[in-house]
């Protein structure tokens, strides 16, 4: 656990490291010492495997995966990125007839008379052992004076709206922190559609696509009220939750009305620090949200699934945290023993998630969107007086990151 916890102080995932493994008894036909321009790798061939091995990485390859994964014209399309070939048809025992390792490729010749090729450097990109020791997306854990000291900039709409530079920065900073803000945006729904399609595709949900609300109680939901709003991620009764929240206030007559932005992913750390155990069953526990709506001619019961807190399995990476006790239904989908520890566990994270040390309030004002990743950052508001006119829209999660991916980013 101690190495596990190291880990978690760099980037908020639960990691094992490699380790040399080799299978007792088994008998390796070949042994040779493979070289590329800068990179030595020891490789072997068992019965049922290809191991591999690069400084203290040992990475096994079985045979049905190498045929799979053969990226040769006749099993997969490059111009599609799609495999071609029928994984339903590979031999479960299949061994190759040869293999070799020469000039930084592995070469493995099937019984058929196929050839598949890879190169070494590709192979350990695509390991398991590799996937466990990397984190899928880097990020920048933040409390209020952490955030405060980076001064990470906004994007000016007229750059954004024209510029590739301009939203590569604009969506490298949301990947970092999980919120970003677009300046000098005209206080419409129109141009908040306009700057939130620049970024995604829109999610439509029971909001509708475009929203646009005041405190009069229009739809079953504390937001539509004046009442401040504790931290929350939203949608938590959807199988899975909305990937991204954009906020434009554009009108406010009166007092309050603050956002309050918390990093979800900062408050986790700080509870596996501190307990362990408690991270893990936030983390096991599956918890139901529901959405009953019953106002205005709106007939909505929906209902959400999942762990407060969801890691990969492959690198146990924390990717999305499901909080929002306005929504959370009874607890029926655990032992009474396991409730317990439970609530235990979660009056910690609370209690990380309310230090004040860890509140970003910012005045959104009109002109100024800010874009929210709702599977990490938290959001609630002050209480206010006055008309306050806020519209917004939700934005999927796969859509943002392609673009970020399309951009050249880690994503």
């Amino acid at each position: 656990m101690a190495g596990l916890l190291r880990h978690l102080r760099q980037n908020i995932s639960l990691v094992s490291s490699f380790g040399k493994s080799h299978t007792k008894g088994a008998y390796f036909q070949k042994r040779h010492l493979a070289s590329t321009t800068t990179t030595l790798y020891d490789w072997r061939a068992a019965d049922e495997y290809v191991e591999i091995s690069h400084g203290d990485a040992v990475m096994r390859f079985d045979y049905v995966w190498l045929r799979d994964t053969c990226r040769s014209a006749a099993s997969y399309n490059p111009k599609t990125s799609q495999r071609i070939l029928d994984t339903a048809s590979i031999d479960l025992n299949i061994r190759p007839a040869q293999t070799k390792v020469t000039d930084g490729h592995l070469s493995l010749t099937w019984p058929d008379g196929h050839v598949t090729s890879y190169s070494l450097s590709w192979l350990a990109e695509h390991s398991h052992q590799a996937k466990t020791r990397t984190v899928l997306q880097p990020r920048v854990l933040w409390n209020r004076d952490t955030y405060d000291a980076a001064q990470v900039p906004s994007a000016r709409w007229e750059e954004f709206m024209s510029s590739e530079a301009e939203l590569r920065s604009f969506v490298q900073n949301f990947l970092l922190y999980g919120i970003a803000f677009v300046d000098g945006v005209p206080a419409s729904v129109e141009a908040t559609e306009a700057v939130s399609e620049r970024v995604s595709i829109i999610r439509e949900t029971l909001y509708g696509r475009m929203w646009s609300f005041t405190s009069d109680l229009s739809r079953g939901d504390t937001a539509y009220t004046t009442q401040a709003l504790d931290r929350h991620t939203d949608t938590t009764y959807l199988h899975e939750p909305c990937g991204v929240q954009v906020f434009h206030c554009l009108q406010h007559e009166g007092t309050g009305g603050r956002t309050l932005l918390v990093d979800g992913f900062h408050a986790a750390h700080a509870v596996l620090e501190e307990s362990p155990e408690s991270f893990q069953v936030l983390g096991r526990v599956p918890i139901r949200h529901e959405n009953i709506e019953a106002e205005g001619g709106h007939r909505n019961h929906l209902v959400g699934t999942g762990p407060v807190l969801s890691a990969h399995p492959w690198n146990r990476e924390l990717y999305m945290i499901r909080y929002n006790n306005y929504d959370r239904a009874p607890i029926d989908t655990a032992p009474p023993e396991e409730v317990r520890r439970w609530y235990a566990a979660h009056r910690l994270l609370t209690a990380r998630l309310r230090d004040p040390g860890n509140e970003l309030w910012v005045k959104l004002t009109p002109g100024r969107v800010v874009f929210i990743d709702n599977w990490r950052v938290l959001h609630g508001r002050d209480s206010f007086t006055g008309l306050r006119r806020v519209c917004g829209c939700y934005l999927p999660r796969d859509d943002l990151l392609s673009t970020a991916r399309a951009l050249g980013l880690l994503a």
